[in-house]
């Protein structure tokens, strides 16, 4: 059953109420200085796809956990977007009741083994913590006891698995796996449907698996989260187009009566300037799908990507962090990030920064690529840059760059990465032409319930953001399976 809003203000203020004297007794918890994670050295890192963060032992964890202050008004819970029991989990661990901490975890997490690595803790639950926003102190080092957790749950074999609801006997349908589609699944399942997820590709995991590298995150702790939704009852259909495999027609003549579309961005986007279509010039989709999902790194591989010695990744996102730190892996003796702003400005999460500069990742900010040029073959083989300058701030409150005349010069390359964004995959609206969408593609949907202009479909995740976080996406799948069961109860009982 899925944990409201109210069942978890009302178990915090009964098992975790305290007052500002209780918060002064802990007030030497405040002394204690956060965690460091132990990383792995980037000189033997970038030979291989070893995870870069090693976690934290049971000593660290439980010290960690020490720092939380329980506060009577846990703002972390509201900085989460699934709503986990931040309090409650870290408790567990301090008291070394680490498998009954990842099952607090469970209650409103689906992936959290995903999440302890991926998310984007310190704009989220972190920093809506007591110290960040109180004591001007570094936060509880919330999402490291969130990997922690899950990691000792795995590593223990003492694996847990929800309670679901008994059989209600109706079949909903989730397009894509990703992780909109994956806590959607769980969600739904706990409450007793009848779920199958369907993936266009051959492997499960959507962007888990084909965007995000394993030194970040590693494939077996994706499949470990979804064998567990596989023993909860959910069903997978891999290499299943919706749209093209069947219709959204079919699979309702197939019983199904309701949809969750969380099919992701997965369309590139490009510059449109002179010499994107030269070969060696790719979409990050293309060269991140390729490696991670494809193993095209591999020379046995039918299809194998070529990754070059001077590889150039336009853009400053996670997306480009982990574009340009895959091919250093991949023996890019000058792998290069061009970006238009300053690194300020970037948006990748500090630790990846940290992480790629490490590792000799060499940051060009400021510059913006004009044109590429090619050898004979039409090969790509330089890149013009001009070097830009910060305006005003635009629409997103960034400084806006600006093109500084006359600064253009030419990088020698073999392999140009573009990672500037990316557009809504057109697949399901193009099927279904009632369906409302925007100008930029992305589905139509009521703000709360995540429901489309097809009372029976709702959709989350970057189907419907355009491009976000992990974390943002499982919210999605959690508000839309709860919106989902109160229309379908609503329909079965009228």
């Amino acid at each position: 059953m899925t944990v409201s809003k109210e069942y978890l203000k009302a178990e915090r203020e009964q098992s975790w109420r305290v007052d500002i004297r209780g918060l002064m007794k802990n007030k030497d918890r405040t002394a204690l200085v956060r965690v460091h994670m132990g990383e792995v050295d980037p000189k033997e890192r970038i030979l291989s796809n070893i995870e870069v963060n090693k976690g934290l032992t049971q000593e660290e964890a439980v010290n960690e956990a020490r720092r939380c202050l329980d506060c009577p008004d846990p703002t972390c819970i509201t900085g989460c977007p699934v709503e986990i029991n931040i309090p409650k989990f870290v408790k567990r661990i301090e008291q070394g009741e680490f498998v009954e901490a990842a099952k607090v975890l469970k209650q409103t997490s689906t992936l959290p083994a995903v999440c302890g690595r991926v998310c984007p803790q310190e704009k989220q639950c972190e920093a809506k913590c007591f110290y960040k926003l109180k004591l001007k102190k570094d936060p509880v080092a919330i999402g490291y006891l969130e990997r922690f957790a899950a990691d000792y749950e795995r590593e223990s074999n003492q694996m847990s698995v929800p309670d679901i609801a008994a059989n209600n006997g109706i079949k909903v349908a989730v397009i894509g796996s990703g992780p909109a589609g994956l806590t959607f699944a769980g969600d739904m399942a706990k409450q007793g449907y009848d779920v199958t997820v369907f993936e266009a590709l051959h492997e499960i995991g959507g962007v888990l698996k084909y965007g995000i590298p394993e030194f970040r995150l590693p494939n077996n702790i994706v499949d470990v989260e979804i064998d567990i939704l596989s023993k909860m009852g959910v069903k997978f259909e891999n290499n299943f187009i919706v749209g093209r495999t069947a219709t959204i027609e079919d699979l309702k003549e197939e019983g199904f009566e309701a949809f969750f579309t969380g099919s992701g961005a997965g369309l590139p986007r490009f510059m449109n300037i002179p010499g994107e279509n030269y070969i060696g010039v790719l979409s990050s989709n293309e060269y991140l799908t390729r490696i991670n999902l494809m193993h095209a790194a591999s020379p046995e591989t039918d299809t194998p990507i070529v990754s070059g010695k001077n590889v150039a990744v336009i853009g400053g996102g996670n997306t480009a962090m982990d574009s340009v730190r895959t091919a250093k892996r991949l023996g890019a003796e000058r792998a290069m990030i061009i970006y238009r702003r300053s690194l300020e400005e970037m948006p990748a999460r500090v630790e990846e920064i940290k992480h790629a500069q490490e590792e000799g990742i060499e940051f060009m900010t400021l510059t913006n690529p004009v044109e590429y040029f090619a050898d004979s073959t039409g090969r790509v083989n330089k890149v013009r840059v001009q070097k830009m300058e910060l305006g005003e701030p635009d629409a997103s409150g960034r400084r806006r760059p600006i093109p500084v005349e006359g600064s253009e010069y030419e990088i020698e390359v073999d392999t140009v990465v573009v990672s500037v964004g990316v557009s809504p995959n057109p697949l399901i609206p193009s099927s279904l032409p009632q369906l409302e969408t925007t100008r930029w593609g992305t589905i139509v949907v009521d703000e709360e319930k995540l429901q489309s202009s097809i009372p029976e479909m709702f959709a989350g995740g970057d189907i419907v953001r355009g491009g976000a976080t992990v974390i943002l996406a499982m919210g999605d799948g959690r508000n839309a399976a709860a919106a989902m069961h109160n229309y379908l109860q609503e329909k079965h009982n009228s």
